[in-house]
């Protein structure tokens, strides 16, 4: 072997090695791929037992008003063993709401309000769930309002006997950050920017 072959050998191991290291890099894992989750079971809401709504402020008198929806509906699949598996997908028509305040309900559809014309419904969806203990927990999703998405991470209770469920659950919204409540009602002079959203769900085991 010619000195000039030995003297090369060094570099063609280490272009081995550096070669071997990018085939290592770039070749697939050798397991099987991760299988996700199993869906958790879905449940069925119970209308008549359960409400979806809001509290808010007027704000010049100082009286506390409601809000109630009457058409929405949630597509729940959860369970507190699996919550990786776990989904929850509301929808809410808010073209149908009644609230103890007139004007409120009045005002509710309007461009500068709810724009329920280009905007007839809101969605919260979520995927995400923590187990704070309890009977507590976190669902970490996503409401949209008038076309715009805002993350909002909504605490709640959960109590399950048999087959039924009943969770209760209400999040604290700045509705300005929606652009609910524009002109001459962006501030707070008229209606408070804080809204209270509420639900109080009661559902069955589907099948």
């Amino acid at each position: 072997m010619s000195m000039k072959f030995k003297a090369y050998l060094p570099s063609l191991a280490l272009a081995a090695v550096i070669g071997a290291g990018a085939v290592i890099a770039l070749a697939p894992p050798s397991s099987a791929p991760a299988v996700a989750a199993a869906a958790a079971p879905a449940w069925t809401v119970d209308k008549a037992a359960s409400s979806l709504g809001f509290d808010a402020l007027e704000a010049d008198t100082g009286q506390a008003f409601k809000g109630l929806f009457g058409k929405w509906d949630a597509k729940i699949a959860f369970d507190p063993a699996n919550l990786t598996g776990s989904s929850v997908a509301v929808t809410v028509d808010v073209t149908d709401m009644k609230s103890d305040f007139d004007d409120a309900t009045e005002s509710f559809p309007w461009p500068e309000w709810m724009n329920a014309a280009s905007f007839p419904t809101a969605t919260y969806t979520a995927t995400a769930f923590k187990d704070l203990g309890g009977g507590n927990y976190e669902a970490d999703g996503v409401l949209k309002i008038k076309g715009v998405e805002q993350k909002v991470v909504l605490p709640f209770t959960l109590a399950i006997t048999g087959d039924t469920a009943k969770m209760s659950g209400q999040v604290e919204v700045d509705r300005t950050v929606f652009t609910v409540g524009t002109g001459k009602w962006a501030g707070d002079d008229f209606i408070g920017k804080k809204v209270m959203i509420k639900a109080a769900v009661t559902a069955k085991r589907a099948g």
